[in-house]
């Protein structure tokens, strides 16, 4: 038995763990609980990451300034974290997970295209975070001489990986009660991590970075949302669906984005100014951008710090292995939740050893990554949040789960807008570190941008792009249909929870 807080309504609680049995159905009202406050630990333990400190490098290696480095930083992760903020929205109104909202869009099976994408992004980002703790305890281990060779990284690998399949297949309950801990765990070592690498930071080295191009500033501006807050729109809705309807949207919106957005604004300016310090810091953060930090940290702390770094990891990774379970359901998968998260649990395994004992560079790949899928989950995020905004009254949550709803089963428009826009994007933007995507970036020199080694290569101009087209085309081609499907009466039972399709 187990009695802690619950981190739902702050109340004791006394009740046994117990396996989550929701998969894609709604939540019924009398499961609903909590306030938008509660909203802010999961979000939280789940960017409180080390990582975010790498962001600073990341950042100028764009060739900017400190400056530029930070207002780009600022706006990418508050902006992108906003928008899950709205599409969490989504998530109190409808009360199921975030890629069957969806359906309201794009349609029962027309939903299944963004719903692969989805579920593409997050177990991709799982996986990184996973490999990224294995690679950070190895590097620990090296140091303090216990050996970090590959026996480390196995043993690692395994108990990463073994942490966040089991809370991931375990569900909600648990993952609410795990970033609580891993908050405050994470937030006190941070800060001790932060005091002791303070004198590492030489103020007149770091503003004496020469200041880079608008084109620049873009790029890094870009790469900063899709490295946060575009990471997760996809799976904004998936916490906010427990919430009672009565919930303000206001501070489910506040709430999503001042939790995900806190540690990552402050843990990018002391990498900034670590970064910033140390070109050699810098390069070495491209290659193990985790285990790099433990360089300039005093022995006695290596442990201390191995355990911030991996439960951060952990947070983020438990919430992607959720919500990639619930977005493979969406796409047609027809098994239970748990199994869903099963199933991406071993996809997890196989990406982490790829990166972990084959690859050997790490930044060029998950750049790739990142703007690669990028652009068409931009391209989602702007049609689901112009459709939100189109709609006066809540979901008809029946009509969700049926094709002959008033949603549809595979309207076009959505899905064409769709597919525009992700090809707009692409080509728009450059991958010049992944050979199987040079392809990328082929509207460049036809819209006279300088090609794909000109000046706006790098800008990452496709992800604004895809947002921007997904969002006004929907405005404009979707009001009357939404008009249409509002019009229409309730369905029976409105409240009784849907059967998961």
């Amino acid at each position: 038995m187990i009695t802690s807080p619950d981190p739902l309504d702050g109340r004791p609680a006394s009740r046994r763990l117990q396996l989550e049995t929701h998969g894609l159905d709604v939540i019924a009202d009398a499961e609903r609980k909590g306030t938008p406050r509660t909203l802010f630990w999961p979000w939280f333990g789940a960017n409180v990451s080390i990582l975010g400190l790498s962001y600073g490098a990341f950042a100028l290696g764009f060739g900017i300034s400190f400056w530029q480095a930070l207002v780009a930083g600022v706006v990418g992760i508050v902006f992108s974290f906003l928008l899950c903020g709205f599409v969490a929205v989504a998530g109190k109104r409808g009360s199921a997970p975030t890629m069957v909202l969806g359906r309201a869009a794009y349609g029962l099976r027309g939903n299944r295209l963004p719903s692969v994408i989805s579920w593409v992004l997050t177990v991709g980002w799982e996986t990184v975070l996973c490999a990224l703790a294995t690679m950070a305890t190895a590097t620990v281990f090296g140091r303090l001489g216990w050996g970090g060779g590959t026996e480390t990284k196995v043993v690692a690998l395994i108990l990463v990986a073994a942490l966040t399949v089991v809370v991931g297949v375990m569900g909600f309950d648990l993952i609410m009660r795990l970033q609580t801990v891993i908050t405050a765990v994470t937030g006190v070592l941070t800060v001790v991590y932060v005091v002791l690498v303070a004198d590492d930071i030489h103020w007149s080295v770091v503003s004496a970075v020469p200041t880079g191009s608008a084109q620049e500033f873009i790029g890094a501006l870009v790469f900063m949302m899709t490295g946060f807050g575009l990471g997760w729109v996809n799976a904004a809705a998936d916490y906010s669906r427990y919430l009672p309807r009565t919930a303000s949207s206001r501070g489910v919106i506040g709430w999503t984005a001042f939790g995900g957005s806190l540690a990552p604004l402050l843990l990018l300016v002391f990498g900034l100014l670590l970064a910033g310090s140390s070109s050699k810091l810098g390069e070495a953060v491209a290659a193990d951008p985790i285990g790099a930090l433990t360089t300039i940290l005093p022995t006695w702390f290596l442990v201390p710090f191995a355990v911030v770094a991996v439960l951060g990891l952990v947070g983020g990774a438990v919430l992607d292995i959720y919500s990639s379970g619930l977005a493979l359901l969406s796409a047609g998968l027809p098994v239970p939740r748990y199994v869903a998260a099963l199933v991406d649990g071993v996809l997890m395994i196989a990406g982490s050893v790829y990166i972990v004992f084959v690859a050997d560079d790490f930044l060029g790949p998950f750049m790739g990554f990142l703007t690669t899928l990028g652009v068409p989950i931009a391209a989602w995020c702007g049609i689901m949040l112009a459709d939100l905004t189109l709609r006066r009254r809540d979901y008809d949550e029946p009509d969700l789960y049926r094709p002959t709803g008033r949603y549809g089963d595979v309207p076009l428009t959505p899905l064409l807008l769709t597919l525009t826009a992700t090809a707009l994007g692409w080509g728009l933007v450059t991958n010049s570190t992944a050979n199987w995507l040079d392809w990328q970036g082929y509207l460049l020199a036809p819209l006279g941008l300088g090609g794909r080694s000109g000046s706006w290569a790098y800008a990452n101009l496709g992800v604004l792009a895809a947002l921007a087209l997904g969002f006004l085309g929907t405005l404009v081609l979707r009001r009357g249909r939404v008009r249409a499907q509002e019009a229409q009466e309730p369905s029976a039972a409105a409240d009784e929870g849907a059967t998961a399709v």
